[in-house]
């Protein structure tokens, strides 16, 4: 348990226990969600808006605007939280979706869509990923 990055306590919070270094690429995650939803130059801005039915050309607006607000209030929350020692459900849940998006997009800006490409890119790249996984796997764990 003392290697864990996120701990389920007995009061029903999760404890974060990511180190100083891990916060710093957590905040950059989370940065680069906010500023890809608010910039639509953003490298991330059009994968983040992108259908979510691939086949179709469009999504309904409807279910689109409801998706980009998720996806801004998420991506804010855990970016607010991010100093905090503990974090309740709705923070975490924001954490590990942003968690996801800034590893989706981070993918897909970089052209890391299949296990060859991902092996081969340069190494900062390739930690930064793991890293992100590891954040993702672990926190998916307490929820």
């Amino acid at each position: 348990m003392a290697n864990r990055l996120f701990v389920r306590r007995r009061d029903g919070r999760i404890e974060v226990r990511i180190n100083e270094a891990g916060r710093v690429i957590a905040k950059e995650a989370f940065g680069r969600v906010v500023a890809a939803e608010r910039d639509p130059d953003h490298e991330w801005h059009a994968g983040l808006n992108a259908p979510i039915n691939p086949s179709s050309d469009d999504d309904d607006p409807l279910s689109m605007l409801t998706r980009q607000s998720e996806i801004s209030t998420n991506a804010e929350l855990a970016y607010m939280t991010l100093n905090e020692e503990f974090l309740n459900d709705a923070e975490a849940w924001a954490w590990l979706s942003t968690f996801q998006i800034a590893l989706r997009s981070t993918a897909v800006a970089n052209g890391l869509l299949s296990e060859e490409k991902l092996n081969a890119c340069e190494p900062t790249l390739l930690d930064y990923v793991h890293t992100l996984q590891l954040f993702l796997f672990s926190l998916a764990e307490c929820l």
